[in-house]
């Protein structure tokens, strides 16, 4: 784990989200919690459980967006759940504890991301071996008689004159045959899903059954590709990377629970509210802190970082059971945006929608230009629009904008090269007829 101080973290997060403040500094406090229990001695840090948080807010203006950054910042495993998944099918719903399952899968992807760092070095070398043997295999035996040309010096300049074209990249395009493994499931693991394989049951049956392989012919580029995967499992140590990533879920994951509001059971208790008040029970021993068994081995989920959100349009919070809203101890209100939010969206953040656009555009050679009025108008019309039709928060500037822009990307290609200037008065004459026409707006702005 990364040791950034909230300061830090909520200067990182700023650089991609606008607004929130508050939500923002909570999240940082919680993520500095977590590395602080880290530096505790083992007898103190088994008893500091970590301050999970419930997001209040309306959808689109930034609470995925933030727990997803700040997984990123740090490196953990993390994963985004719908509450509302779990109602589905009826009273039972998917199994909640497919969620750590899900977790534990996300957390086995970055530790074997970063021991490939370790191995890739000695993987390249061997890989570069592989292809030369099979560019120029070695012959049944050398004639080592006094008289014959020294064959085996030969052989070997051969080699690395193969060696040098393949560094070089002039080998790319050669074909080769190689044996490859295909990997499957059996068919009797076939109808399963992740959440029903406590067990490693796959590797279970690889290791009994004999192994699948094929010859394929293939570029020697595509070789290079296949044989650095076959080192790199090779290489690695799996029982290794399935320990770090337990470890590493268990003390760093973070969960993003989303529509919480939506399991929130009305006065009825029939139907579908038996069903919401379920996902409530199965998401309590979860969070309060349980044992979830995985292929990967026993999971705690303890140390888990939870955070959840909702809009809570028709209910509250303490609309949830009592022991569901005692393991979410920080609260934290995300505002409405502004138009003048809406105008910081569309600049300042590294990813803006403004630059994703401007450099879509720039690989058709065309250069875009954003006049400050034509900003002031998107905000604006984004703005008015949530207000009128249904709040979607930032998520309406993507519509806007394709909407906008929707003429320029399609005659792009045959302009050539050019500069596009986009200025208030070219957002108005493509935007002012849909935006006056209520109907039409709740469903294409």
């Amino acid at each position: 784990m990364r040791d950034l101080t909230p300061r830090q973290i909520v200067e990182e997060l700023d650089r991609h989200i606008v607004a929130q403040d508050e939500a923002k500094r909570a999240v940082a406090v919680a993520i500095r919690n977590r590395w602080r229990r880290q530096q505790l001695p083992d007898d103190m840090r088994q008893e500091v459980a970590p301050k999970n948080i419930l997001m209040i807010g309306p959808t689109g203006v930034g609470k995925t967006e933030i727990a997803r950054r700040l997984a990123q910042l740090t490196g953990a495993p993390f994963i985004k759940v719908e509450a509302t998944k779990y109602t589905e099918v009826g009273y039972y719903g998917r199994d909640v504890e497919s969620m750590i399952r899900e977790l534990v899968e996300n957390a086995i992807g970055l530790v074997r991301e970063q021991e490939l760092k370790n191995v890739e070095g000695e993987a390249r070398r061997r890989v570069e071996q592989r292809l030369v043997d099979l560019l120029i295999p070695p012959p049944p035996a050398f004639d080592s008689s006094p008289n014959s040309p020294d064959s085996a010096e030969r052989y070997e300049r051969n080699r690395e004159k193969i060696r040098a074209m393949l560094v070089a990249g002039e080998m790319d395009q050669r074909r080769v045959e190689l044996t490859t493994e295909r990997k499957g499931v059996p068919m009797m693991l076939a109808g399963l899903g992740p959440e029903q394989m406590d067990f490693d049951l796959q590797g279970m049956f690889e290791k009994i059954l004999p192994k699948n392989t094929s010859r394929r012919e293939m570029t020697v580029a595509e070789a290079r590709e296949v044989l650095f995967e076959q080192e790199c499992d090779a290489l690695i140590n799996q029982d290794k990377v399935h320990v770090m990533a337990v470890d590493l879920a268990e003390n760093t994951g973070l969960i993003f629970i989303d529509e919480i509001d939506k399991v929130v059971a009305s006065e009825q208790t029939h139907g579908a509210d038996v069903s919401r008040q379920g996902v409530q029970r199965d998401l309590l021993p979860i969070v309060e802190g349980t044992t979830v068994q995985t292929r990967y081995g026993f999971v705690k989920t303890d140390h888990i970082l939870f955070i959840a959100a909702g809009a809570f349009h028709r209910n509250k919070p303490s609309d949830l059971m009592p022991e569901l809203q005692g393991r979410f101890p920080i609260r934290v209100e995300l505002r409405d945006l502004t138009k003048e939010d809406f105008i910081r969206i569309l600049t300042e953040p590294k990813g803006a929608l403004t630059k994703q656009y401007q450099a879509l555009l720039e690989v058709e050679r065309i250069e875009l230009v954003f006049e400050e009025d034509a900003v002031e108008a998107l905000a604006g019309y984004a703005y008015n629009v949530n207000r009128t039709a249904q709040n979607i928060g930032a998520r309406r500037l993507y519509t806007i904008l394709e909407r906008l822009l929707e003429e320029l990307s399609f005659e792009a290609p045959d302009m050539k090269m050019g500069r596009v200037v986009i200025n208030a008065a070219y957002v108005r004459e493509r935007l002012d007829k849909i935006s006056q026409d209520e109907d039409l707006s709740k469903f294409i702005l």
